[in-house]
C-alpha cells in the first residue's frame, strides 16, 4: 500500500535569492497525529534545511509558532494536518508583520507598544515589609485571571483589520495586558495606562469587530477586554467632570 503524501506550499522570503515573497511546494509522508509544525521540522530536516521559522515548545505555550495556515492565524503546534487532508496546505508568515525571512516576522513594533503600557505592578505607595505579602480573594484574581493566559502569539495581530489599516494601533494583546494589570488589586498604575490606551491610536481606534478574540488561542478575549477599557476611561472622565475628587485625572 503506499505510503499517504500531503502537500504544502510554503511561502518563502530570501532577499538575497528574490526581492519578492515566493511559494515552495513540498510532498510529505502524511500520519493522523501530525500537526503542522512537525510537517515543517519534517521539510527543515529532510527536505530543504535552508527553511526559516520560530518555533520553540511545541505545547501551545510560548505563542512562537503563530503562522497562517489556509489563511487563518493558527499555533503550527497545535493545527493537525488531518483538518485538511488530504487537500492541501498553505502556510504562511503571520499578516500586519514585516517579513523577516520565508516564515519569521518582524515583532519588534508589538514589542515597544507592550513596553509603553507597562505590563506589570506598578506600586506608588507600599506598606513596610513586616505587613507581609500582598494577599487576593479568590473573586480578586477571578478579575484579571482570564487576561493574564495572553502568550504573545500574536494571532489576534494577524487577525485584525485595523492593525493592517493602521500600523500605530497599540492592537488587541497589548491592551488585553494593560487592562489585566489594571485589574489586579495588588496594582496601582491603572491611571498611567490609560492614559497609555486612552487615545486615537489605543481603545478608540478599536471598531469591535472580535476577529481578536475568535483566534485567541487562550480564549483571552482581548475585544471584551479593549471595550472594558473604553467604560473605564468614560467613567473616569465624567466623573472628574462631576465630582472634585473623582475619576484618575
Amino acid at each position: 500500500m503506499a505510503e499517504r503524501t500531503i502537500s504544502l506550499k510554503v511561502a518563502r522570503y530570501r532577499p538575497e535569492h528574490r526581492p519578492d515573497q515566493y511559494f515552495d511546494e513540498f510532498d510529505i509522508p502524511y500520519r493522523e497525529d501530525m500537526v503542522i509544525l512537525d510537517a515543517l521540522n519534517h521539510i527543515k530536516d529532510e527536505l530543504d534545511g535552508s527553511l526559516s521559522y520560530r518555533w520553540s515548545c511545541r505545547m501551545g505555550v510560548c505563542g512562537s509558532c503563530g503562522m497562517m495556515v489556509n489563511y487563518k492565524p493558527r499555533l503550527t503546534c497545535s493545527t493537525f494536518l488531518r483538518e485538511f487532508y488530504p487537500k492541501p496546505i498553505v502556510v504562511e508568515p503571520l499578516e500586519n508583520f514585516p517579513v523577516v525571512r520565508d516564515l519569521v516576522v518582524d515583532m519588534t513594533s508589538f514589542m515597544q507598544k507592550l513596553q509603553s503600557v507597562k505590563p506589570w505592578i506598578i506600586r506608588h505607595v507600599d506598606p513596610p515589609m513586616e505587613a507581609g505579602e500582598y494577599l487576593q480573594t479568590p473573586a480578586e484574581v477571578e478579575q484579571y485571571k482570564g487576561f493574564s493566559m495572553c502568550i504573545n502569539c500574536m494571532l489576534c495581530y494577524a487577525a485584525c483589520p485595523v492593525v493592517g489599516r493602521d500600523p500605530d494601533f497599540l492592537g488587541p494583546a497589548v491592551i488585553a495586558l494593560a487592562h489585566r494589570y489594571n485589574m489586579d488589586s495588588r496594582d496601582q498604575g491603572e491611571a498611567e495606562r490609560q492614559r497609555a490606551i486612552a487615545v486615537d491610536w489605543g481603545i478608540w481606534d478599536c471598531t469591535f469587530i472580535g476577529e481578536c478574540s475568535v483566534v485567541c488561542p487562550k480564549d483571552v478575549d482581548p475585544a471584551a477586554a479593549i471595550q472594558r477599557e473604553k467604560v473605564a476611561k468614560t467613567t473616569n472622565t465624567m466623573l472628574s467632570m462631576l465630582l472634585p475628587f473623582g475619576g484618575h485625572e
